[in-house]
Parts: structure tokens; C-alpha cells; sequence
């Protein structure tokens, strides 16, 4: 593992500029009835709203919305549904000075979020959905290109790799240049690994260990580890809800190796790791 130092930069989410260079957590928000960890206690709107609010107070910098559950086997939803799922909690945390997330890969959905008052696209399919790289080039905002292979549906029959780190980053390097070419500004380009997509327990573990190695792609990094299966296997088999300390370590873990940004469901412990961790490295 290598002590990486995180890139001296500002990621422009329009009226909100967001400081790469200590880093940052990203709240989960599912406004979804079928998410693996937190599905139905946020579906409704003025529930999502309170709990977004909780997660700002405990020091989270970026609201991650999402209308559609990527759980391993979790069906589609409609464009229109996660729509209507998702705009009304933008339109209400948009008056809130907060820099917002959209977990989706439909771009129909981003431009709705968009306009609704959201910053960054969150995809979990690496913009390979119909118009999706043409769509994040026109709308100018970051993105976050992450890496799959198939859909939840599939993607754990795709688990198959002979380096796992290797391939991880040359598919990724893959959707980046289609993002360069069809117009994408090479400062909106963040990637994430996608623990927990299309790998499986010794693969998560092999990646977060040479985490490191991502920085070669000279792009800021998602971290998304929190509350994952293979976390939970780590522990002994706890579910989802007994994951937040195996999470939180984790998340350090990342840091340490170049994370810019962490997705967590527990962001007052990931926060005060991070500050625990920050103070500590001050006094060395």
C-alpha cells in the first residue's frame, strides 16, 4: 500500500466550487423502494429531504440521489418513474446550498435533474446507455465513469479476471477516451473502480489493495465501499447494517491511496475518521 497525496484541484459543480485536495464525502441518499442497504426509508420525499439534511449537518459536501437500485439482480425501472423519484428531492435540496449527485445512467434522467438544480452525473454504467456520452458533454457537469461489466442482472457471471487491478483500469481508460472524443473536458472526468460490480470478494479485496495504482490514470477517485457484500464477508457474514466500522476502514484504506471522494451510507463515522486520520498526519 502507498500513501498517495490527493490532486491539487477544484472540481466546478457551477455555483459551488468542491476542494479535491482533502478529501471529501459523498451521502447516500436511495430514494428507491429496493436498495440493498437503506430501500423504502427514503422513498418518500419529505423523509429523503430530512435525511439529506442530517448528512449535510454531519459534514457530508455532496448528496448522492439515486432513483433506481444496482443491487446484484435488481430489476429496471422505468425513465419515467425514476424521474419522478428523483426531481422532486433535487428540486427541494436545491435550495439548500448543497452540492447534488445523481446516481443514474439515463440520460433523460440527468437532464431532469439538471435542470432541477443537480451538479454531477453519478454513472454506474460508464455512459454507455444510448446518448448517454453525448448528453454528458452537452451538459458540461462532472461525471464519474464507473467501472461494470454487464448489468446487475449479470454482472456476477462476468466476475472473470486474470489481473483484476490491470483490467479494471484498462476498461476504464476505454470509456474515458470514448468520453474525450465525443467531447467531454478531461477536468469533469472523476472514475470509480465499482466495488462490488461484476467482482467478487477476493477481487474487491485484490482492488482495494492496489487502489493505488488508479492514480496512474491521472483522474480524481470515487471510493464506494460502504457497506459492501464483501465487507460483510470480511466481518464474518454481518448484513448490511453492522458494516459501517468495516466501511469506515475501508474508506481510510482508499484515502490513504488516493481516494478524492468517498460514498457512504454512515457519514458522521466516515467523517470523523477522516478528521482523525487528518489530525494525525498534521503531526507528522
Amino acid at each position: 500500500m502507498r500513501l498517495m497525496p490527493l490532486p491539487q484541484r477544484k472540481l466546478d459543480c457551477g455555483q459551488y466550487q468542491l476542494d479535491l485536495s482533502q478529501p471529501q464525502v459523498m451521502g447516500i441518499l436511495n430514494v428507491t423502494p429496493d436498495s440493498f442497504s437503506d430501500g423504502g426509508q427514503y422513498h418518500q420525499k419529505q423523509k429523503a429531504y430530512t435525511h439529506a439534511m442530517q448528512m449535510l449537518a454531519e459534514g457530508a459536501s455532496i448528496i448522492d440521489i439515486g432513483g433506481e437500485s444496482t443491487r446484484p439482480g435488481a430489476s429496471p425501472v422505468e425513465i419515467d418513474e425514476e424521474i419522478r423519484r428523483v426531481v422532486p428531492v433535487v428540486e427541494l435540496l436545491a435550495k439548500e446550498k448543497a452540492i447534488l449527485s445523481i446516481d443514474t445512467s439515463q440520460p433523460q434522467v440527468i437532464k431532469a435533474a439538471v435542470e432541477a438544480g443537480a451538479h454531477i452525473w453519478n454513472d454506474v454504467r460508464a455512459l454507455t446507455r444510448p446518448c448517454a456520452l453525448q448528453t454528458a458533454a452537452q451538459l458540461n457537469i462532472p461525471v464519474i465513469i464507473m467501472h461494470m461489466r454487464g448489468e446487475p442482472t449479470t454482472m456476477n457471471q462476468l466476475a472473470q479476471y486474470n489481473d483484476v487491478v490491470a483490467e479494471v483500469m484498462t476498461e476504464l481508460q476505454a470509456r474515458i477516451e470514448d468520453a474525450l472524443k465525443i467531447g467531454v473536458k478531461t477536468e469533469n472526468i472523476l472514475i470509480d473502480p465499482g466495488f462490488g460490480f461484476a467482482k467478487n470478494a477476493q477481487q474487491n479485496l485484490k482492488l482495494l489493495q492496489q487502489f493505488w495504482k488508479l492514480n496512474d490514470l491521472g483522474y480524481p477517485i470515487l471510493s464506494a465501499l460502504s457497506r459492501k457484500r464483501f465487507i460483510g464477508e470480511a466481518l464474518g457474514g454481518v448484513d448490511a447494517q453492522q458494516r459501517a466500522v468495516g466501511s469506515v476502514a475501508a474508506h481510510l484504506f482508499s484515502i490513504q491511496q488516493g481516494a478524492s471522494i468517498v460514498r457512504a451510507h454512515d457519514v458522521k463515522a466516515t467523517v470523523d475518521a477522516i478528521r482523525v486520520w487528518q489530525a494525525m498526519n498534521q503531526t507528522i
